[in-house]
């Protein structure tokens, strides 16, 4: 029984009927949180004995170095070589940072603003216009950062297998355009994995900017909840072999694996660029936290430990995404009114309701006591040219919860397209 079918009349019914429904939902008083994707408690709990761990003196050192003190700028050894693993990069390529891969993404461009990359002629911050190729729906964060640095932003669309390569490829062109922010797989929020053509053709690009900066935030590189592990194509070799070295700067962490608080983040890139990047950190900092990396290399051991890990991570996220489906299949496809992805990893699934539906549905939402991301922070400057896309996130909340919130949100995406048809 779709929507757009039906009468006038059998419309103004069945918004009777929704809006009574909705009325219900909105008198229980609800307090739900599915505004972003954070580990649920049960989660968090998967990694207690990281912090519980007593480390006796000797334990401290680790590949001839004493955690405890100054030094070692690029991170422990064998953190990197744990990453390098992890990425299926050169340990040369690594770079250990701190809890959150998003403060490596902000130094890395305010450092083009302030001293220019390796390949810049003068920084950013002296250019009249640095433009970025934002592909959306995308992540909010990656947009923000752009935005506080005074960036054009441009609208590149999602396609089921990646960015529109035809207007990538068309808008590098531009020597303004110094960039692109890309999430290869399980992107946020459409859960998608790049295909190697759209992957080949990235690292086959050449821009006209010769410092231009491809931002690989490979944030769900192992977050399978659905099914093995997908391996996933090295980027930097890649682009080495396609002539762009020091194109790439890719980035991950274990803000998902152990706690967003308290995690350990990489970033690789050639090592040309790291000797450059390096020799500006120095002044900026001695080293970032190598007790936490330590524990964190205690704790996982190699490559298998993290994947073993992550099956644990998939066996308490799997049966929240089979809830968000199971409540979209039964309340929302019979009627029409959205669409949405069915993804096998990552944190979030990507809702497109009715065109021009997204806002009302939020509102509806948020008045019904749930809250969501905004309708619109998946694309630049917060504006859905189609203003139907809303991105759900049902790790936090417990079972129970989960159900609740899905039941407002499906009758609110009905809701919201009656209204609309109505007109």
């Amino acid at each position: 029984m779709e929507y757009a079918k039906l009468s006038r009349n059998e419309l103004e019914s069945i918004k009777a009927e929704l809006e009574k429904e909705y009325n219900e939902l909105k008198a229980k008083g609800l307090k739900l949180d599915m505004s972003r994707g954070k580990p649920s408690k049960a989660q968090l709990d998967l990694s207690t004995d990281l912090f519980n761990m007593q480390l006796s003196p000797e334990e401290f050192m680790i590949d001839g170095i004493d955690a405890r003190n100054y030094g070692t700028l690029s991170g422990l050894p064998s953190m990197r070589r744990l990453f390098a693993d992890l990425l299926g990069v050169k340990y040369e390529e690594t770079f250990i940072g701190g809890s959150a891969s998003l403060n490596l993404m902000f130094d890395l461009i305010s450092k083009a603003y302030t001293h220019g990359l390796l390949m810049s002629e003068k920084p950013w911050s002296q250019l009249e216009k640095v433009k970025f190729l934002c592909p959306a729906p995308g992540y909010d964060r990656h947009f923000a950062i752009s935005k506080s640095f005074g960036m054009e932003m441009i609208y590149v669309p999602i396609n089921d297998d990646g960015p529109d390569m035809d207007m990538v490829e068309e808008l590098v062109k531009d020597p303004a355009v110094k960039g692109m922010w890309c999430v290869p797989k399980y992107s946020n929020p459409c859960g998608i994995i790049y295909s190697d053509e759209v992957i080949d053709r990235i690292a086959a690009l050449k821009p006209a900017a010769k410092d231009f900066a491809l931002m690989w935030d490979n944030a769900y590189c192992v977050h399978e909840f659905d099914g093995e592990f997908i391996p996933f194509r090295d980027m930097l070799t890649l682009c080495r072999e396609n002539g762009n070295e020091n194109m790439v700067y890719e980035f991950a962490s274990t803000s998902k694996i152990t706690f967003p608080g308290a995690g350990v983040s990489v970033m690789a890139t050639s090592e040309k660029n790291m000797e450059y990047l390096l020799k500006i950190l120095t002044v900026q900092t001695i080293s970032y936290d190598k007790l936490n990396q330590l524990k964190h290399f205690k704790f996982f051991k190699d490559k298998q430990g993290v994947l073993d890990h992550m099956k644990k991570h998939a066996l308490l996220m799997k049966p929240k995404f089979d809830v968000v489906i199971e409540y979209l299949d039964k309340y929302v496809k019979p009627y029409g009114v959205a669409k949405y992805n069915h993804p096998k990893g990552g944190y979030f699934v990507s809702l497109d309701t009715m065109e021009g539906c997204a806002k009302r549905t939020h509102q509806l939402v948020k008045e019904a006591g749930v809250v969501m991301t905004g309708a619109g922070a998946t694309f630049p400057y917060g504006n859905d040219p189609k203003d139907s896309n809303l991105r759900i996130a049902p790790s936090l909340p417990p079972i129970e919860e989960l159900k609740a919130a899905m039941e407002v949100l499906c009758v609110s995406v009905k809701l919201a397209a009656v209204e609309k048809l109505l007109g």
